[in-house]
């Protein structure tokens, strides 16, 4: 398994009477790129046009993987929030709604002594 992705780049080269710098078409390449998200970076690096199928099923993999621990969370938290809910009543159940032993007091009316 593996996150990132790979591109495919064609570029233009230095020199100046190279055909590559007037037709698109003409361009060097393709090079493969695999691009990584790490640390808060990016990078990115050239990879061989064989490892390419390889590299693409190991990304494919991981984003399945990502799938399925987003589904597993999802399912977890759904739990958690059904054993609060019962905690919650269950707490209520006891309780029984009682009363306030003494009244209200108001900001006005409270004096310290």
């Amino acid at each position: 398994m593996r996150r990132g992705t790979v591109n495919e780049r064609r570029m233009k080269c230095g020199q100046a009477n190279c055909a590559c710098q007037r037709d698109p078409k003409a361009r060097h390449g393709p090079y493969y790129m695999l691009t990584q998200a790490a640390g808060g970076k990016t990078r990115s690096r050239y990879v061989e046009a064989a490892q390419v199928p390889v590299l693409r099923h190991q990304i494919e993999a991981g984003r399945e993987f990502r799938q399925q621990v987003e589904a597993y969370w999802s399912a977890c938290e759904h739990w958690a929030d059904a054993e609060l809910e019962q905690a919650q009543a269950a707490e209520a159940a006891e309780k029984k709604g009682s009363r306030r032993a003494s009244g209200k007091r108001s900001g006005k009316n409270w004096k310290r002594s």
